[in-house]
């Protein structure tokens, strides 16, 4: 028998009303007696009635934000912009995490807190091109990330390949040739660490600069620890390098803090640059170097994308792709030698 309304109320310990509220996203509402509430809704299975939320529209005004981990300070800061975009445009947002789990991810695109939402922002990590049947689903769907290419919905990336590119030819202009990767994924083609690792080689290849595989520091997940360790097994190889280029800002991070305690001075040993000009890299010492791929570009995007889909507004265009423009910021972890 399918739950009610009244079954939400005596899991979750709270009235009928309450509940309602919760349903109709009420503003003033406990934030634990709200997630009481939605645990409650996704335990039970309870599927609200968008026609009693809205009898106007029949929609929530929620839209969900599916990522892989909030600890992850990308998708934190990611997170945050998606929020401010859909508060412009008077939307909420709904955050999952799926820990880049596949069959989590799985879950996501038929769980019952979908009801609770209009449309849905998906961040995949665990899923792959295999998988891109999947996101064929009978709700607005926007794919964020670089898992899945070409799928059935619109998706919203960054410029990964040139971007990347740009970094490793802004040490190259440094003088730097025998620069270092952290955070490549072995025998990866389609991802982050895939598709940057290409734009590397292409840099080094259109400077004349061999490529020399000792220098890949290879990594599972992007944690400043994971950077930390690639580069402590780096030098220990005894591998000779003169410039950092870590896969993302964390990486980059993790392998500086490394490098100083081993006596490497940056930048005047080891230039470094990051990617995805997290916030924290304005603070470090010496403060980090990185790619800004855009991402309020991308979060602003995939709101106004989504917000088009599930008005109708997009009327019947076919999936589309955006690709958000990047900039290289250059800071004192790449200064020019003196």
């Amino acid at each position: 028998m399918a739950a009610t309304l009244k079954d939400v109320a005596l899991a979750a310990g709270v009235s009928i009303k309450t509940v309602s509220n919760v349903i109709n996203d009420y503003e003033h509402i406990r934030p634990d007696t709200k997630q009481r509430v939605m645990d409650a809704i996704s335990d039970l299975g309870y599927s609200p009635n968008l026609s009693a939320r809205s009898l106007r529209s029949g929609r929530t005004g929620v839209i969900g934000l599916a990522v892989p981990e909030l600890s992850l300070s990308y998708f934190a800061e990611l997170a945050d912009s998606t929020i401010k975009a859909a508060e412009r445009r008077g939307l909420k947002v709904l955050i999952e995490q799926t820990g880049g789990d596949r069959s989590r991810e799985l879950e996501i695109l038929s769980g019952p807190r979908l009801q609770m939402t209009d449309g849905l922002l998906f961040s995949p990590l665990g899923m792959s091109n295999e998988d891109a049947e999947y996101l064929n689903v009978n709700f607005p769907l926007v794919l964020l990330g670089e898992r899945i290419f070409g799928g059935p919905t619109d998706h919203v990336t960054m410029s990964n390949v040139e971007s990347a590119q740009a970094a490793t030819a802004h040490l190259l202009s440094r003088g730097r040739r025998r620069i270092a990767v952290i955070g490549a994924h072995e025998g990866e083609v389609i991802g982050s660490a895939g598709l940057r690792l290409r734009g590397y080689r292409q840099a080094l290849e259109e400077a004349g600069v061999p490529f020399d595989p000792r220098l890949l520091g290879y990594t599972t997940l992007w944690h400043r620890s994971n950077g930390a360790t690639s580069m402590r097994e780096m030098l220990a190889s005894g591998v000779e390098f003169d410039a950092v280029f870590g896969l993302n800002d964390t990486l980059a991070l993790g392998a500086m803090r490394v490098m100083q305690e081993a006596g490497r001075r940056i930048p005047e040993d080891v230039a470094v640059i990051g990617f995805d000009d997290l916030d924290e890299g304005r603070y470090s010492l010496p403060t980090l170097s990185t790619i800004d791929p855009g991402r309020d570009e991308i979060a602003d995007t995939a709101v106004r994308v989504l917000q088009e889909r599930i008005s109708g507004s997009a009327g019947d265009v076919p999936p589309r792709e955006f690709e958000a423009r990047f900039q290289v910021i250059e800071r004192e972890s790449s200064a020019p030698s003196p």
